[in-house]
């Protein structure tokens, strides 16, 4: 087996559950979410062939994957009408209608879809674990910058997810 070969199947071995959270963050429609895993798998597999290890295997498997699912939501931005709002814009999105209190997670991710491509993969990075400096490496900004982004969107998501459990009543 060659080495892009048993990166491609190591990194799906040990990151195939978080890119499957990644996916859900960035598509809520199932069917095109096996879509975009198709697409992260694809360029994943080929993106190995130039992989020599010049950062870790985690550093590259999320910025291969991020990429991929920001390319995708850029596409289906331009094919649907939703409007997609930046971090400093989110103030004044309104909490998605008929959310049901069951559907805790649901919500969030909701919430989290709303946000354009590059707070999304911040907040999507920091849900996975990874710290300031790891999301500053892969977001191409300084970790305190990321830090930052990271409270600011906690706490935006954290106001605007309460207000939509006081409306849901």
């Amino acid at each position: 087996m060659s080495d892009p070969e048993r990166w491609y199947e190591q990194a799906t071995a040990e990151f195939g559950p978080a890119l499957a959270r990644l996916a859900r963050g960035y598509e809520a429609d199932a069917e095109k979410r096996r879509d975009l895993m198709q697409e992260i798998h694809m360029a994943l597999w080929r993106s190995f062939r130039t992989f020599g290890r010049q950062c870790s295997l985690r550093t590259w498997v999320y910025r291969v994957a991020h990429n991929t699912a920001t390319g995708w939501a850029m596409r289906e931005k331009r094919l649907k009408s939703e409007t997609l709002v930046g971090l400093d814009e989110m103030e004044s999105v309104a909490v998605e209608a008929g959310a049901e209190r069951g559907i805790t997670l649901e919500r969030l991710t909701g919430l989290i879809r709303r946000l354009k491509p590059p707070d999304r993969q911040i907040i999507l990075l920091y849900l996975e674990g990874m710290d300031a400096a790891e999301i500053g490496e892969l977001a191409g900004i300084s970790a305190s910058n990321a830090a930052t982004k990271v409270h600011r969107i906690k706490a935006l998501l954290a106001r605007d997810f309460n207000a939509g459990v006081g409306n849901a009543r």
